[in-house]
């Protein structure tokens, strides 16, 4: 009864997502298209040609306020809106929307002069200045209840003006290490409400190692990060809260604009993707999330000599798939219009790549995409940074045209848009969850074990090779009804508890095809280790015992083999001992325990459970395993390369070419091609109707 009852919550939270999005970005419209824009920077006589100038390039909406509090409450208590509203009146002219924006990011320097206690401090002790930006403390009790002031007079004066769409919280919010005087006050509090004592708290924490236990939650401190040997548990609890923090800081924001705003205005804010975070969907007064991203920085080499003007593909669609299943809907708010200024080696994206960039932003499902900015700065941090338009402030870059003609693309795509559709059954019979949770991933990241070892990277193993079959996907959590996806995939996933072991049983048993990876099931929700024999308590799930693991050196690379192929290795391996009836799908050999399992799969009910012990050093093992998986499930499967992307949203086709080579893409003869070629060439793009 408690799991029909769970399921049928699980539903009717569904539908009503979906009823909401609907709202705030009908479905006709597929996706719209936004710039960022900043009064503050530029002459006035200067802001309706800008304004006209965006409009004819075909934006829809613009994007203002995120960092001009110095010009809203230039003195404390007194507002100026009156440049602000000319703006809004000039995009209102020039049929723009708006999305406003809060700008706690950058307090103005009269507040942190009178008030210094609201900046942030460093672990070493030195306090941050005026002249960035997210230089303030969150945790600085004064100082979120003074830009609630701020917040709460941006509502009441525009929460009822049709032409704000909704509205952005802060800036790329992320969480700090603050050692503010009131960071340190709001810890202890934070730990006194989740724990029941200071006993729970010690039993928690292991404190009786190392002579670590207290008697009073006043002698906690901040954990010191350049500390050796500093407690785990602590320092993990230190990062829930710190996600807590700016989770909670969003949510105070958004609920005073919801009190004072029309209930047809959204409210998000813009991420940063980053997956060694808990803090992305848990400011549960946001609409939705949207997420920000940069392509071409330096950072990623992408594929081929050139592949570096692209960057690396997984990155937009990863983040999609991330994003997307917290709310059902997502937006992107910044999307790189060209080359930035900030990255290690700024150069020039490829030309076409801006175009591919906004493709596979759709592709994903986004709901609009917005670009940062559409002046390119002449002063400021921010210098060489390009916008839709160069430094003159009229020439369109070539980002900026690149927009424009997606821009246009959408026009047609609307025009053949059919609400009569359904994606392709061949496609979602591939559905797959990937099981998320950010304790596990902080809780690792603290204590790897090995240099081999990179979490996100273990997960893009997995994340890349089901993308190669042509699978939709989505990052799940542990709440979410897991019947939804044929196959579900638990990476890494260190702390379980016996709930989720009992949900990912039935999971199976009910038919579905569970792959869970190393490091998967060693502790419990604390990150204790079992008292019991190593990860005992999912045995019986996986129908094995791990013996023990093995982390080489990464001078002795190894190898696992499965039908006649070696896969190289040198992270992390597990060394298992299955059960009668449970399959070896690849072993270990070179070593002391040569001939003993890595992998292995067993039928559980009406589905499967297949165990990947080991960390390959280039993912070629997972993705052979998963392909063993899908073909024993009788799923066919695309074959991709590395680079090339395909998804269907809207009765719409989207394949994108991030490899070096031309790729021919089989299309069936009903397929209608509207933009590009069957032969999509790197940076190229294949749209068709299906």
């Amino acid at each position: 009864m408690k799991k029909l009852l769970f399921c049928l919550f699980l539903l009717i939270c569904s539908q009503l997502f979906a009823q909401k999005g609907e709202k705030f970005f009908p479905s006709k419209d597929l996706t719209t298209v936004g710039v960022y824009y900043y009064p503050e920077h530029w002459d006035s006589t200067q802001w309706e040609r800008d304004f006209k100038n965006m409009a004819e390039l075909g934006f829809e909406f613009t994007h203002f306020a995120e960092f001009a509090w110095a010009q809203l409450e230039p003195e404390e208590g007194h507002y100026d809106f009156k440049w602000l509203d000319r703006a809004v009146e000039l995009a209102t002219k020039y049929k723009l929307k708006v999305i406003m924006c809060t700008s706690t990011a950058t307090p103005p320097v009269w507040l942190v002069r009178k008030y210094p206690e609201v900046l942030m401090k460093n672990e070493n002790g030195t306090v941050n200045d005026h002249g960035s930006r997210q230089n303030a403390s969150f945790s600085s009790t004064f100082y979120r209840k003074y830009s609630l002031k701020m917040v709460r007079e941006l509502a009441v004066k525009y929460g009822h003006n049709p032409q704000i769409i909704g509205w952005q919280i802060d800036n790329e919010p992320r969480k700090f290490q603050d050692y503010n005087t009131d960071a340190q006050v709001r810890f202890r509090e934070w730990l006194k409400q989740k724990y029941s004592g200071i006993n729970a708290l010690n039993k928690s924490w292991g404190t009786n190692f190392w002579s670590g236990t207290y008697s009073d939650f006043q002698q906690i401190n901040i954990p010191l990060l350049a500390q050796w040997g500093t407690n785990y548990h602590q320092r993990l609890d230190h990062d829930r809260f710190m996600d807590h923090e700016t989770a909670s800081f969003l949510d105070e924001q958004a609920s005073v604009i919801r009190k004072y705003a029309s209930s047809s205005q959204w409210i998000t804010s813009n991420y940063i993707p980053m997956y060694d975070t808990g803090y992305p969907g848990m400011s549960h007064e946001l609409d939705f999330t949207s997420y920000t991203r940069y392509m071409v920085y330096g950072s990623d080499q992408g594929i081929g000599p050139k592949g570096y003007r692209l960057g690396e593909y997984s990155r937009i669609a990863m983040a999609n798939d991330f994003f997307r299943p917290m709310a059902g809907y997502y937006g992107v708010m910044e999307l790189q219009p060209g080359q930035v200024n900030w990255g290690t080696i700024n150069s020039q994206p490829m030309p076409g790549a801006v175009r591919l960039w906004l493709w596979h932003v759709f592709a994903g499902g986004s709901k609009f995409t917005c670009t940062y900015r559409y002046r390119a700065p002449l002063y400021g941090y921010e210098q060489y940074h390009y916008g839709i338009v160069g430094t003159d402030g009229i020439t369109p870059t070539s980002g900026g045209k690149e927009f424009s003609q997606f821009i246009r693309d959408i026009h047609v795509l609307r025009n053949k848009y059919n609400t009569q559709n359904a994606l392709p059954m061949a496609y979602t019979s591939r559905k797959s969850g990937i099981l998320f949770n950010a304790d596990n991933v902080m809780a690792i990241n603290q204590n790897k074990q090995t240099t081999e070892w990179n979490t996100e990277n273990h997960f893009l193993k997995y994340y890349k090779a089901l993308k190669s079959f042509g699978a939709p996907v989505d990052f799940v959590r542990d709440t979410t009804n897991f019947t939804e996806y044929p196959f579900l995939i638990v990476p890494a996933y260190q702390q379980i508890d016996k709930e989720l072991i009992a949900k990912l049983t039935s999971y199976a048993e009910n038919g579905g095809h569970l792959v869970m990876s190393c490091r998967t099931g060693h502790q419990d929700r604390d990150g204790h280790l079992w008292e019991a024999p190593f990860a005992k308590p999912i045995y019986n799930l996986i129908g094995a015992k791990i013996e023990s693991y093995d982390l080489p050196m990464p001078q002795s690379i190894d190898s696992v083999r499965s039908e006649g192929r070696p896969f190289a290795w040198t992270s992390w391996g597990e060394i298992l001992n299955p059960n009668i009836g449970t399959q070896t799908w690849a072993k270990y050999e070179g070593d002391f325990y040569a001939g003993s399992s890595a992998a292995i799969s067993r039928k559980l009910g009406h589905g499967s459970v297949t165990y990947i012990g080991v960390d390959s050093k280039s993912g070629d093992l997972e993705l052979e395993m998963l392909r063993r998986l899908f073909h024993e499930s009788g799923i066919a499967i695309e074959n991709y390369p590395a680079g090339i992307i395909a998804e269907y949203r809207d009765g719409f086709g989207i394949a994108m070419n991030y490899s070096d080579q031309n790729y021919e893409l089989k299309l069936p003869d009903s397929a209608e091609i509207i933009f590009g070629e069957k032969s999509i060439p790197q940076g190229g793009v294949l749209v068709w109707k299906y």
